[in-house]
């Protein structure tokens, strides 16, 4: 368990994360959330690839099977790298990107719908 909890908190810290945002991005307790860090406890499967998403790893990764390299999901070079830069950043500053990406692709959609 302490190899998984040492992973855990790894993972988080490298994507500059706390405890409580993590926890709250997955819709965990932040209580529980720390008990996982701390080695007490595991999560649930369904937790453990909410987890995984969060953290972009596989649950393999998560859960030190194996490291895998992931393709990304972004396909573009320019964007893919601009991301690598914006998960760095303040989460504020990440929940404002996050609002205004919706809205151009919600925009976008509307547009394709309406034949514009």
């Amino acid at each position: 368990m302490a190899a998984f909890a040492e992973r855990l908190k790894s993972l988080r810290e490298a994507r500059k994360l706390t405890q409580a945002r993590l926890a709250e991005l997955i819709g965990a307790n932040p209580r529980a959330y720390n008990r996982w860090e701390r080695g007490n406890f595991v999560p649930q499967l369904d937790t453990l690839m909410k987890i995984a998403d969060a953290l972009d790893v596989s649950l393999d990764e998560l859960t030190g099977r194996v490291d895998t390299v992931r393709e990304p999901a972004v396909h573009n070079p320019k964007l893919h790298a601009l991301l690598k830069d914006v998960d760095r950043l303040p989460d504020e500053d990440q929940q404002a990107l996050i609002i205004l990406m919706d809205s151009l692709v919600k925009r976008s959609k509307i547009n394709q719908v309406m034949g514009t």
